[in-house]
């Protein structure tokens, strides 16, 4: 498997032939304009809550694409009114199995609304199982205590999370996140793209090391395997 990092909290997860594509927010994003958003591919696209920040492309690539998009009942209605029709709806403790895994609709704290200011339904995170992994993308929320669960449920290989604070944890609270995820790998997401989320990279590696985890930040365009 292998995932790409193309700014804020958009991601691309290549496994199993097929591409899934987190929170499509490129065209937007002063920080990701060295991406091309005519070259992306999806075939699956995820989207955890109706946020500008998390939708702005979501529209456009999906019909560009032809992705089916995964994402809560109220996100998959407002879709099919702009003709994207393509769409999986799911709700919070509901799972699916598709042709790369299963996903999971996990519980986040955090507010959802379109620009339009259509409501967006309770905004979610993604927890995957695919090629013997598990993969937790969290979405945009607050330090919970369904993260414990999670952590008892099932071994996390790598846990996506915000760390940009102010709308959402900061790193201090996301390297707790981990140990109640009970995960050593954590990538972070929504940091930096905007003033109001600016992080010191030094002192957020310190707090998850501080906890035994290792944080990675991703630069726009870097790929890992994982």
């Amino acid at each position: 498997m292998e995932i790409r990092y193309l700014g804020h909290s958009c991601f691309t997860l290549k496994t199993q032939g097929k591409t899934l594509l987190f929170d499509p927010f490129i065209s937007g994003n002063e920080l990701a304009k060295g991406i091309d958003i005519g070259s992306i591919e999806a075939d699956y696209i995820l989207v955890s809550h109706a946020h500008e920040d998390h939708t702005a492309d979501l529209v456009a690539l999906a019909k560009s694409t032809g992705a089916t998009v995964i994402a809560i009942w109220e996100i998959h209605a407002w879709l099919n009114k702009q003709g994207v029709t393509n769409t999986h709806p799911m709700n919070i403790g509901g799972k699916k199995v598709f042709e790369f895994g299963t996903v999971y609709m996990t519980y986040a704290m955090h507010s959802s609304s379109f620009a339009d200011g259509t409501y967006g339904g309770q905004a979610a995170g993604f927890l995957l199982e695919v090629k013997g992994k598990t993969i937790y993308y969290s979405g945009d929320t607050g330090l919970t205590h369904e993260m414990k669960l999670l952590g008892e449920r099932f071994t996390i290989d790598l846990a996506i999370l915000p760390i940009g604070d102010n709308f959402t944890m900061d790193a201090k609270d996301a390297a707790l996140a981990a140990t109640y995820l009970n995960t050593k790998k954590v990538i972070g997401m929504h940091y930096d793209t905007f003033g109001f989320i600016k992080i010191e990279h030094q002192a957020a590696l310190a707090a998850f090391e501080k906890l035994g985890t290792n944080l990675t930040l991703m630069k726009i365009g870097e790929q890992l395997a994982v």
